[in-house]
């Protein structure tokens, strides 16, 4: 079983790679489900994501407060708007693009309505 939840885990953090360059592919949703599936499997794994330079960070935040960082909110707002935009431009059928503008929002919505870390907060103040 420990080899079933470490390749999901992978294929989890691939896809969370991925994401990081694909607008509508999320980030940290993947790499929380990567770190669930490597906690399952191998600590080894689980410590390693954690403790990422790149990857650690937005899992701890999320963790300890459920927070997106603010430059992290402004990319993903950016690839959203982005990729409305190519659809337009791409002239993608009326229904695909209703069913995109709604599913955008509601990703939207749940982005911009979480809070930034408390670093970040004093941060900004000082």
């Amino acid at each position: 079983m420990r080899y079933i939840w470490m390749a999901c885990g992978w294929i989890a953090f691939v896809l969370g790679v991925i994401g990081a360059f694909l607008p509508l592919l999320p980030t940290v949703p993947f790499l929380l489900l990567a770190a669930f599936c490597f906690s399952r499997g191998s600590d080894k794994l689980h410590n390693w994501l954690l403790n990422h330079e790149k990857f650690g960070p937005p899992i701890a935040e999320w963790r300890k407060h459920g927070a997106i960082a603010t430059r992290v909110k402004f990319m993903a707002m950016g690839f959203i708007l982005f990729s409305i935009g190519l659809s337009f431009l791409y002239d993608v059928p009326t229904r695909g693009f209703i069913i995109q503008i709604v599913v955008l929002s509601c990703v939207s919505l749940f982005i911009l309505t979480r809070p930034a870390p408390p670093k970040e907060a004093t941060e900004e103040g000082e």
